[in-house]
């Protein structure tokens, strides 16, 4: 294999780069922060003629928390809607034999769904609260199967919940939601302060994934990307979901912080329950494990306090 790792400075290709590095894999790190911008697709023509990668493992996107999307929404959604796009095209141009790896949020499934069901990806509209980043999830997919259609380009998609662990951001407003959780906690004990704001009600259920077991389904997927289910997008779940409330009662208990908790109902919550369905996913991966919630919790407070202050 030769491994391409797209948004490789990110929060998820950071966890991928880290087990690549681990299994002594040769990859190609390549994001924003490197020189390469997928918006353009000379450039990543370019980048992949000089590579000829077999594997494209693409975590590259523009996101951030509910907050962000939505006062960010034309600027995500156009960012996001070019860099699949000039990927795609760079791909088809210089290595369309190469198999491409997407991991795709949850947010892409209908508003209405409390439970999400890979057959059920298209029966209903985006919640508003996600509309810039999910509306680009979708096309992900959609031009995946175009670029199929007509280059034979191959690719995976990894639909994913929402995922906590280490290398998120430790702006609360571009980190994922529970990594924002813990980043304020781990700031709130270090300085003192007598209240910490929590954004939204609390009411949200959620489901979450550790994203270094991201990282290692990724491999599990370059180990095997014949396995029969992964011609079709595939749920990486656990059909399980906990509240906002209960996120925090969890992380306070790893904390001495005796501060008020306020929360900011003017933040929005987003869609009431995310929690996917994990019927194909035991099929397609019956032997995997995942880390127990406690265990990754206690990585991602660990991580926040070895990269604090901030």
């Amino acid at each position: 294999m030769k491994i391409v790792l797209f948004g490789a400075s990110g929060f998820a290709g950071r966890n991928v780069a880290d087990l690549l590095r681990a299994h002594r894999v040769e990859f190609v790190p390549a994001s924003l922060s490197t020189g390469l911008d997928l918006r353009d697709p000379a450039a990543t023509a370019a980048f992949l003629r000089a590579h000829q990668p077999t594997h494209i493992v693409n975590c590259a996107a523009h996101v951030g928390s509910l907050n962000y999307v939505t006062e960010k929404a034309a600027t995500v959604v156009a960012d996001n809607s070019r860099m699949i796009l000039g990927m795609y095209e760079a791909v088809a141009q210089e290595c369309p034999s190469a198999l491409v790896i997407n991991p795709i949020a949850n947010c892409a499934y209908p508003a209405t769904a409390d439970v999400f069901r890979e057959d059920e990806w298209w029966n209903g509209h985006l919640h508003r609260s996600v509309l810039s980043y999910g509306t680009s999830r979708r096309l992900l997919w959609a031009a995946a199967e175009c670029f199929e259609l007509q280059y034979g380009v191959r690719s995976i998609h990894l639909l994913t919940p929402n995922m906590y662990g280490p290398y998120d951001s430790t702006d609360p407003n571009k980190a994922h939601a529970l990594n924002a959780l813990i980043s304020k906690f781990v700031k709130a004990e270090h300085t003192g302060q007598p209240e910490l704001p929590i954004w939204g009600t609390g009411v949200a259920i959620r489901e979450w994934l550790y994203a270094p077991d991201f990282a290692r389904l990724v491999w599990e997927v370059l180990q095997r990307p014949d396995r029969p289910g992964l011609e079709q997008p595939t749920n990486l779940a656990q059909n399980d979901g906990l509240s906002v409330k209960e996120l925090v009662d969890i992380i306070q208990s790893k904390f001495d912080y005796r501060g008020r908790l306020a929360w900011d109902a003017s933040k929005p919550d987003g869609a009431p329950k995310k929690v996917m369905d994990d019927r194909k996913f035991r099929q397609v991966f019956p032997d995997f494990a995942f880390t127990p919630f406690d265990q990754g919790i206690a990585a991602t407070v660990q991580y926040y306090e070895s990269v604090y202050p901030y």
